[in-house]
Order: C-alpha cells, then structure tokens, then sequence
C-alpha cells in the first residue's frame, strides 16, 4: 500500500457511470494492509481450559462462542458488524478517534441515550446506492456531532468513538460498524404486534437492520475499484433457499430492485436465496405451490444447521425447516403481518393564562423530587 493512500482516509472510487466511493469510518487503515490484529478489538476468550484474546471475534460473522463437536470446533455467535480498535487515547484510557461516514448519505436516526439500546449511543447514515437504499450504522459512541436529516460526505465526521453500550468497557473501547438492508419499513407494527416492549428506533431498530460482511466488501473494492454493491452482494454465496407464497410484489423488492432475477409479474412464488448469515441474495420469481414458507435447499453439512444459519434453519445433513426464528424473519420481511390503526389524537385545550392545568398539576405531583 503507497504512503499517499495509507495517509489519505482509504477512499476507494468505483469508475463507473454512478462512481462509489467508500472510506474506512476511522483513522485505523490496517484492513486494507492485511494487519487484521492492528484493525479489530479483541474479545477476551476462554475455551477448553484456555483464555485468549482474541481479534477474530471481533470481525463479521460467526466468530464468537466456541464449542467442540465430533472434534471440529463451530463458533456458534454471529456478529453482525466489524469491532474496530482506537488508534488514540487521552491519559485515562478513552477513545480519541474520530468517526466518519464510510460514504455520502443522510443521517436518518440518532439515539443519543447509551441506555436506550445495546448499541449505546448511535447512529444511521443512507447510502443511495443503484436506486435502492443501504444503511450503515456506528455504535458505542462517546459523542455524537450530527443530527438527523443531515447531508454526509465520505469521510464527513459523525462523532468520536466511546465505550456506551452493553458488553463493552473502556479497555475494549471501540467502533461497531456494520453495512445493512432494512428489511421492513413498517417495523413498528410488527414490534409492537408481537410485544416486543417499547420501541425507541422505529424502522431503525437493529432487528430491522440485516447485516453483510462490511469488511470484505471494503477489500473487494479495493481489489475492484470499479465493483458495485449489487455486484458484492451477487457474489456472496448461498447456503439455503426458502419458497413463499407470492403476494404481488414484496416491498422488500421494490426497496432492491437489483435482487430481482427474472420477471415478477405471474409468479406464484418467490425462491428466495440467504447468505448463512440470513442476509437475501436473490428472489427468483416460481410457479411452485407451497401454502408457507418452506426450505426448498440447503448446503449439506455435518454440522447441525442451527450453528451455520443464525439458527434460521435447523436439521441436519442437506435437510432443514425453517425455525421460529426463521419464520419470523420472513413474516417481518414479507410485511405479511397486520397493519395497526394508527391512534386518533386527542386536543387538549389550554390552560388558562397564568394557571397550571389539573394534568399539569397531577404531573407535578408525580414527577420525582417535585
């Protein structure tokens, strides 16, 4: 890698029509030079009688929580985004580095109270990328300096890297970043039809947010300047297929339209193609009749499914179903869920002049320390 790219914040420009350019999100450019215990945070790690630290859990994928079947050891937590190490700290240990977005976007929600998810404070940026809308996120922020609504640039500065967030100390202080596909944008009425407590990030909830190998997808660029998103995403591999039932036009579809292979008009149901991770690679349009969502394909394996699929699929060999987790998947993915009515608004008439209303009065009473 030459000196000038290494001090530059690791742009990569696409050459074509609609050029994509992509920057790392902190000053940390070891990705890209092939140093990965330089780029990612560690997770402490004990397994068979042994305490590592190890840097691996803290990339993409299914990294995390060893166990040791038949002899082979399967690491059965995913991680759905990239744990990048600080390269700077004040006297008492805390982050210095600086965050930024990895393209041009908008921000479209911040959550500036650590307490109000597991991401801590954090943040989503829009990429408008092939007339479809990608997300990246940024969590564990110790300061966020944008707010929503605001135009971005490729390495347009976001906030400062912390340690908000659960799991996560200042000795393990880090960026999580992930690249992500909304799967729903009616996410609030599925939370809340299936009870899922209050809901403070609306379509912007991380069970909304499907993430891809963020990581990869920045060295593929650098080996192919010229490589869209929907060329990384065409080339991840699959590792099963689920059939459902067709009802119209998925707006997860409209929303990526480059997922489509083929014609949608008359299909009876949708073939749909799933990285391990449960990312969709592919809906493929089919005249095969199937009442529900079923597992029409799986990568054989001696491992059980559970372990290689996010516990999307469960079996064994190159047989599966779907789990209830997997059906939710689709349920929320299909949009094939209810829509709530919206609750009417009710005026309220104001208090007179210089006097507290009886509802001002009654949330005086039960405010704490009033």
């Amino acid at each position: 890698m030459s000196r000038l790219f290494a001090l530059l914040l690791c742009c990569v420009a696409a050459v074509d029509a609609a050029p994509l350019v992509l920057c790392l999100p902190t000053e940390n450019h070891f990705l890209l030079s092939d140093e990965p215990e330089k780029f990612y945070m560690y997770v402490d790690r004990t397994f068979e009688g042994e305490t590592t630290q190890s840097w691996e859990a803290g990339s993409y994928g299914f990294v995390r929580s060893p166990i040791r079947l038949d002899g082979q050891v399967v690491f059965t937590h995913f991680h759905e985004g990239i744990d990048i190490l600080p390269l700077q700290r004040d006297a008492a240990g805390a982050p210095l580095d600086t965050v930024a977005s990895i393209a041009d976007g908008t921000v479209v929600h911040v959550s500036p109270l650590a307490g109000r998810s597991n991401y801590g404070k954090y943040l989503v940026v829009e990429h408008r990328w092939e007339d479809s809308s990608v997300y990246s996120l940024y969590a564990h922020l110790a300061d966020i300096t944008c707010k929503e609504g605001d135009l971005v640039k490729a390495g347009g500065v976001l906030g400062r890297m912390g340690f908000t967030g659960v799991g996560i100390n200042r000795t393990r202080a880090h960026l999580h970043l992930e690249l992500t596909l909304l799967i729903s944008a009616r996410y609030g009425d599925w939370h809340q039809s299936n009870g899922k407590g209050t809901d403070y990030h609306g379509n912007f909830n991380g069970m909304n947010l499907t993430g891809v190998d963020v990581a990869r997808f920045f060295v593929e660029q650098k080996k192919t300047p010229e490589l869209q998103f929907s060329q990384f995403m065409a080339a991840t591999p699959v590792s099963f297929k689920v059939s459902v039932p067709a009802k119209g036009k998925p707006d997860f579809l409209t929303r990526y339209p480059w997922l489509l292979h083929g014609e949608a008009e008359g299909a009876v149901s949708w073939d749909i193609s799933f990285s391990a991770t449960g990312v969709p690679l592919a809906f493929a349009p089919s005249q095969r009749q199937v009442l529900a969502p079923t597992v029409t394909e799986v990568q054989s394996s001696t491992v059980p499914q559970r372990y290689l699929t996010r516990g999307l699929v469960t079996g064994a060999g190159s047989s599966a179903v779907l789990s209830p987790a997997g059906k939710s998947l689709l349920v929320l993915m299909m949009d094939d869920f209810p829509v709530l009515p919206t609750a009417p608004v009710t005026p309220v008439a104001p208090a007179a002049a210089g006097k507290p209303s009886a509802k001002a009065k009654a949330k005086a009473k039960a405010r704490p320390g009033a």
